[in-house]
């Protein structure tokens, strides 16, 4: 599903705790883990790419069972962050602005760091013990304050002693504050260097990861001019570099080299990113007519169909279909193409073909469900439904496949099953009005006790997620 943006909703409470604490790459303020709700991309090729990415350095990590996931937000700046112990985020212009695979494996591993120092359980730690820390100084100092309005207003003596209660509240603030970031400087470092140790043991070069670092340096050094270093959140830009270019330079594999082939995938995706998320002039910049590389033609083929122009957009696709006909990808974006120009019924052949060369990605298969369903033709209903169920199966989180499998459902006039997944995606939209509505209607379609039923009372009893 070539980068379709979902409303994430509220996804955990952590978030915001995360994104209070900033446990970033980023030395500039967080991304913001927006408590109105995420704003996440979902792309097979992307997220492909990235698990393959992230799965030797969270094997070195000692977390390849943990089913950490990869999450692509819409954001264009160069940030990633770690938000609930088993999720990273990676905005997508971390991936655009990576000319190599190397910087952005990098970033995954400096992530996988605070993943596998267990940073965010102890951050909670920490700041539950410097609430209650500074609940008592506030208890200890509002007592001094009412101690001196009590004795009367008109004394200096008893101004001193209420002033002396406002010191006694502010300054341990001060110091708890202070400390909260001193740790969060340390766990940088930590994983800082956890990163490079996975690094090396999956015979990669932290090369680009300095690199990555060695930019924001470069970047922030006109902000951070002049700045306490104890009031940052992450140690001072040149000299976390410095530290870093020490014991990642010492790396057996820091002259390493990407793979061409992987290099290639890397530029495909970049290419695919800034077709979809820059505007026509910026993709026509980034890759003119005078680069005939594969992920220039990529690119521009995209932008075309984005921007109006099916017939010539359908042109350069199947000339890139030539060059790789086994591209799973190009017959996906093929697929798309025709299906958001108002041609369901001709895109279900490329679609198919996708799926079976993707080994049946869900998102892929979601699209095809929904050609299906867009052709209005009653024969294609049982295969929509089979291929959709199949695909919100194990993408049990994208709206998308609920909302085509109610509409296959309305067609064959199952209406339990119907109200049942437009309840699912209203759910997974964050609407949660709506999908107790649908859902309760859902519970008086079907028998008592019935699959169907339970799950229809699920999202009725469910409590909307805390910020």
């Amino acid at each position: 599903m070539s980068f379709q943006i979902a409303l994430r909703k509220k996804v955990s409470a952590l978030t915001a705790l995360v994104t209070a604490a900033s446990i970033v790459l980023s030395p500039f303020p967080a991304a913001q883990a927006q408590q109105k709700g995420l704003p996440v991309l979902r792309d097979t090729e992307t997220e492909q790419l990235l698990r393959e990415y992230t799965r030797p350095i969270l094997r070195a990590a000692g977390l390849e069972k943990q089913n950490i996931q990869m999450v692509i937000l819409n954001e264009a700046s160069f940030n990633a962050f770690v938000a609930d112990g088993r999720r990273i985020f990676v905005n997508y212009g971390a991936i655009l602005q990576s000319d190599t695979p190397n910087q952005i494996i990098g970033v995954l591993a400096h992530e996988t760091g605070h993943l596998a120092g267990g940073h965010l359980s102890k951050l909670r730690e920490q700041l539950a013990n410097a609430q209650t820390q500074m609940i008592i100084a506030m208890l200890l100092g509002a007592g001094a304050m009412v101690a001196g309005s009590t004795r009367g207003s008109g004394s200096a003596g008893n101004n001193g002693l209420a002033n002396a209660g406002a010191a006694a509240i502010a300054g341990p603030q001060e110091m708890i504050r202070r400390s909260l970031l001193s740790y969060q400087r340390q766990q940088e470092e930590n994983a800082d260097r956890a990163g490079v140790k996975f690094l090396t043991a999956t015979q990669q070069s932290p090369k680009g990861m300095y690199e990555t670092f060695k930019r924001f340096t470069s970047e922030s050094l006109f902000a951070a001019r002049g700045a306490d270093p104890y009031l940052q959140s992450h140690p001072m830009p040149a000299e976390r570099v410095a530290a870093l270019q020490e014991f990642a330079s010492s790396s057996p594999y820091w002259d390493k080299k990407d793979d061409p082939a992987l290099q290639l995938r890397h530029d495909m995706v970049r290419a695919k990113i800034s077709a979809f998320m820059e505007r026509p002039e910026t993709v026509n910049r980034r890759y003119p007519q005078s680069n005939d590389s594969l992920p220039a033609r990529y690119a521009r083929a995209i932008s075309t169909y984005l921007h109006g122009d099916l017939r010539s957009a359908l042109a350069q696709i199947d000339a890139l279909i030539q060059v790789q006909p086994n591209n799973a990808y190009f017959y996906e974006v093929r697929g798309q193409a025709l299906l958001e120009s108002g041609k369901p019924a001709e895109a279900i052949p490329a679609l198919r073909k996708a799926v079976q060369l993707s080994n049946n990605s869900p998102l892929i298969e979601m699209l095809l469900g929904q050609a299906l369903v867009g052709t209005d033709n009653k024969a294609y209903t049982d295969d929509a439904i089979r291929i959709l169920r199949a695909a919100v199966a194990r993408e049990p989180e994208a709206p998308l496949g609920y909302m085509q499998l109610a509409m296959a459902y309305g067609r064959k006039g199952d209406y339990a099953e119907a109200d049942l997944a437009s309840a699912q995606a209203a759910y997974l939209r964050g609407d949660n009005k709506t999908a107790r509505e649908l859902a309760t209607r859902a519970k008086t379609r079907f028998a008592v006790g019935t699959p169907g039923w339970v799950k229809a009372d699920d999202i009725v009893a469910a409590k909307p997620p805390r910020n």
